[in-house]
């Protein structure tokens, strides 16, 4: 099972960082327009990211006894609309970043989306000779280009009972490595049934949850004929605190629970390295030689709203539930504990 998570996991973040390897190329046209691009580029994968992770933290609103414990096996998959695929590339926003066709400005593919054909950009440049010269390069492909509309995370999770009306939940996958790509992710979080000091009888239990995630990946990448990397990688980093009230049925077989939250988080992508622009200097900086070069930081915050069912087997029992929110996400469960 943990090598079936380890795939999945690896899959998201191997398509996610291959749909990002001509980024480096946009430095030709200077570190502030590859800032511009990049921003744009990658913020829907950075919220999307986010919402989806945050899945999955909680199914029904009843906490276990003291020392009872569920461990899970959870899986989230937030289908990407078309609206959400690509983006408005303006030329009046960029200093040197051009259409080689003259256009002013395109809607162009964000790393959910893809160009369904190559679009050539240019950028001026010094040469080693002390002359200016245009360099031409195609824009970075999406996830779209790969057959992938979705963005799926899964993790192992447990929790147990620590006190009345309170369990301790920990989503906890150890940060491993598969060729060129890295991946960790830890998360907390404390659920507390509010409805244990007022109405243990009523049908209906209602309960509260504070979760933190946090997941890390990179990315190796090798050289191209325009740039020239040392130490060139890609770094993900994200921190999403949740905050949710929930309430479920209380019935022995299936029941049905629903809740609404807040989530709260930051998203910091890096392209680190020392990088080379391969026979001049960008027209508008003064040096051809980059460490670290673009930073990113998105943040993400909004409501969610989720409904679902769960289905008890004796000790096993499954869920699947439909989370609204910016990015919506389907959500399904293998559980087993006492």
């Amino acid at each position: 099972m943990k090598k079936k998570l380890s795939f999945l996991c690896f899959l998201l973040c191997s398509f996610t960082f291959y749909a990002q390897d001509n980024l480096e190329d946009l430095l030709t046209a200077g570190v502030e327009d590859a800032q511009t691009f990049s921003s744009s580029y990658i913020e829907p994968a950075s919220k999307a990211l986010i919402h989806s992770s945050a899945n999955g933290w909680i199914q029904e609103a009843q906490v276990k006894k003291i020392l009872r414990f569920d461990i899970s096996v959870v899986a989230n998959i937030s289908p990407i609309s078309n609206n959400q695929k690509s983006f408005t590339l303006n030329t009046a926003d960029y200093n040197s970043l051009r259409f080689k066709d003259g256009s002013s400005s395109k809607e162009v593919a964000n790393i959910f989306g893809e160009n369904t054909s190559d679009i050539t950009m240019t950028a001026d440049i010094i040469n080693e000779n002390g002359d200016p010269e245009t360099i031409e390069f195609n824009l970075p492909q999406g996830l779209g280009s790969t057959g992938v509309s979705f963005v799926p995370t899964a993790f192992l999770h447990g929790r147990v009972g620590v006190f009345k009306a309170t369990e301790l939940k920990v989503r906890f996958f150890p940060k491993v490595k598969m060729e060129d790509v890295s991946l960790g992710i830890f998360g907390i979080g404390v659920q507390h049934e509010i409805s244990k000091w007022f109405a243990d009888k009523f049908p209906i239990a209602i309960s509260g949850l504070i979760a933190y995630n946090n997941m890390g990946a990179s990315y190796k990448f090798d050289d191209d004929q325009i740039v020239e990397g040392v130490d060139a990688k890609f770094k993900l980093k994200q921190n999403a605190m949740l905050y949710q009230l929930q309430a479920s049925t209380k019935m022995k077989i299936l029941n049905f629970y629903g809740g609404i939250g807040y989530i709260s988080g930051t998203s910091n992508f890096d392209v680190l390295g020392t990088y080379e622009i391969v026979g001049g200097t960008p027209a508008t900086e003064g040096q051809n030689v980059f460490y670290n070069p673009i930073s990113l930081k998105h943040k993400v915050s909004g409501m969610r709203g989720t409904l679902g069912a769960k289905l008890k087997l004796g000790f096993f029992k499954l869920h699947a539930d439909y989370s609204f929110s910016e990015f919506n996400t389907i959500t399904a469960g293998l559980h087993f504990g006492i």
